[in-house]
């Protein structure tokens, strides 16, 4: 299975098939507007703009499961991104990434991607993951990977 057989509702409110995104290398992160970890969406969308071009995509899905850092309706949650760290990628709605009512998306990817010691739960926000263009995941960075840090890993899939 591919992330393409998945869809996911977008922070404007329409369901869209990931198999959009087909072709293309995507970087798929849990993200939150209260975290400490928050601005690493400047880094994230400085990635967007860099390798957009060249087929590439960071899509953004907002979490409230760890310590509710993301408690914003979807309107807030884009405003938000919008005006602080001027996000222009991909934005989905509000979706849990573990437990029984994970997204299945998530489901697949951290089946398909275990964390530190196999454990399979997404840790905590920002946590990321890289997609090739044949849509499998190649590889999990952990929250504290800063985005800089993936460029070489983006650059080798494109």
């Amino acid at each position: 299975m591919s992330v393409y057989e998945y869809s996911a509702r977008t922070i404007q409110g329409q369901e869209q098939s990931l198999s959009e995104y087909e072709g293309k290398v995507l970087l798929i992160v849990n993200t939150a507007s209260k975290c400490g970890f928050t601005p690493q969406y400047e880094g994230l969308e400085k990635l967007y703009k860099d390798f957009h071009d060249q087929g590439f995509e960071v899509l953004g899905f907002p979490s409230n499961q760890f310590m509710h850092q993301e408690p914003g309706t979807d309107e807030q949650i884009s405003d938000f991104c919008s005006m602080n760290f001027g996000v222009t990628f991909p934005m989905f709605s509000k979706v849990n990434v573990n437990g029984d009512d994970a997204h299945p998306l998530y489901r697949h990817m951290t089946e398909e991607a275990p964390g530190l010691l196999g454990i399979k739960a997404v840790k905590w926000n920002f946590t990321k993951f890289l997609i090739n263009r044949q849509g499998k995941v190649v590889k999990r960075f952990a929250p504290t990977v800063e985005p800089e840090s993936i460029r070489a890993d983006i650059q080798k899939l494109l």
